[in-house]
């Protein structure tokens, strides 16, 4: 039987070790001549690996930097980057096979262009494009009730349909409903039943809303209306912010399913996430998760307000996920870890223990940082330090040349902000924020 190889630097063989023979997996261990296996790269990899008969795929520390091509190129063998940290091995184990299947989704995405009036048309595409790029089905031209748009807007609506993009209005005004559909937009946001006469005339789809939320069967009327018609549409009954009847609306949602079962159905998340103060994230998935139960197809959010930023992308991702969760029948969980960003689900660092044995190991100055839930750790060859604030810390280290001062503040301090908020700590390593994580520089990028 085939087995996997594993690489890692000499500091985490031992952890890698145990934790690989408890994989269930047949498995070798490659050392590499390194201290940090996070300082590989994988061009540095693969002028340096050989590997061994009887390995049919490589999987490397996932904070190596470059990308696993070279590496395959080099080997001939599949490879992939496991997790940042070795002990999470048994978790990306169990995820990777799940992970493979994530990607389609049964819920759209519309994404708000907001006051699309005082932007140019070049403001317009690039914030549409970037849109497109999170994964957005359909770009949403949010229009205000202070200004006109009917100049402007059919060249907008122009470029943005060369760009190959599908596109909405946001509006109630028959005027600009009128001017967007001719300019070719897919859909209207929305008609009432003051303006549901304009289906007639109009190409685009429409979404379907009353005046009175509470009103299902004035919209019962307009869905009829357009089924006489034998034109397409979506219903929205629309979702109130909490403390604005949040409850009821996701009952309204519940009944007009009943009432239209096989119904196209759009709700507007952006009345939640852009009105409560709380990180989108976690706001996003819940919503998403009621419109896979309930069969809503279509979802309009919008980045507004700068804790709803990256709702588009989060919006996707969350689609994702629930879509992949409903299909196995199972909690939302353990599917991707995207969607949580300011905790981890675990902390994860070694025992003082373990880090003394590391350090017996060690014979060269410099120094190895590590962070628990209650200390923060600086050990070399000659010193090991425990203690709870990144200053006790750093006046036991004795450093004195300037850039390696800054560096270990700079390691120290990003410790201290894991500790706080009980995330994992690596060494050269970004803090994991989920899908808002970003590349941290490193010393020799300066």
């Amino acid at each position: 039987m085939a087995d996997t190889l594993f690489l890692t630097g000499r500091l985490a063989e031992p952890a890698l070790r145990n934790v690989a023979s408890d994989l269930g997996v047949d498995h070798q261990v490659i050392v590499m001549n390194i201290g940090v296996a996070a300082l590989m790269t994988t061009r540095w990899i693969a002028r340096r690996l050989e590997v061994p008969p009887g390995v049919d795929n490589i999987v490397i520390p996932g904070l190596c930097e470059g990308d696993v091509d070279a590496l395959q190129q080099a080997t001939g063998l599949p490879v992939r980057k496991g997790p940042a940290d070795v002990r999470a091995l048994p978790e990306w184990y169990g995820r990777e096979a799940v992970r493979a299947e994530l990607g389609p989704r049964d819920v759209r995405v519309f994404a708000e262009v907001n006051d699309v009036q005082s932007l140019s048309c070049e403001q317009v595409t690039d914030r549409a494009q970037a849109y497109r790029v999170e994964g957005a089905d359909v770009i949403d031209l949010g229009l205000s009730l202070d200004r006109s748009w009917l100049t402007e807007g059919p060249k907008v609506i122009a470029a943005l349909r060369e760009r190959g993009l599908s596109l909405s209005i946001d509006t109630l005004d028959p005027e600009h409903i009128r001017m967007a559909d001719a300019a070719g937009v897919d859909y209207v946001l929305s008609l009432t039943p003051d303006t549901i006469d304009l289906a007639e005339e109009l190409r685009a789809t429409p979404v379907l809303i009353t005046e009175d939320p509470d009103d299902l069967d004035g919209l019962d009327r307009m869905a009829a209306r357009m089924e006489q018609l034998d034109r397409p549409y979506l219903l929205d009954s629309i979702l109130a912010p909490i403390n604005s009847g949040f409850a009821a609306s996701l009952a309204r949602y519940v009944e007009v399913r009943h009432r239209h079962p096989e119904a196209e159905l759009l709700m507007g998340i952006g009345n939640l996430t852009e009105l409560t103060e709380a990180d989108s994230t976690g706001v996003t998935a819940l919503l998403i998760g009621f419109c896979q139960e309930v069969g809503i197809g279509a979802v309009l959010t919008t980045e507004v307000i700068g804790w709803a930023r990256g709702a588009v992308r989060e919006t996707v991702l969350a689609a994702q996920i629930m879509h992949l969760a409903q299909r196995q029948a199972r909690p939302p969980k353990h599917l991707d870890s995207g969607l949580v960003t300011s905790k981890d689900e675990s902390m994860r660092s070694p025992s003082e223990e373990e880090l003394r044995a590391m350090q017996a190991q060690i014979s060269d100055p410099n120094y190895r940082l590590f962070a628990d839930a209650e200390w923060l750790y600086a050990l070399n060859g000659d010193r090991f330090v425990r203690e709870t604030n990144m200053y006790a810390v750093f006046e036991q280290l004795g450093v004195e040349d300037a850039s390696h001062a800054f560096y270990l503040g700079k390691e120290l301090m990003k410790a201290t902000i894991a500790r706080g908020l009980h995330k994992s700590y690596r060494q050269e390593g970004p803090l994991d924020w989920g899908l808002l994580s970003f590349p941290e520089p490193r010393r020799e990028d300066v």
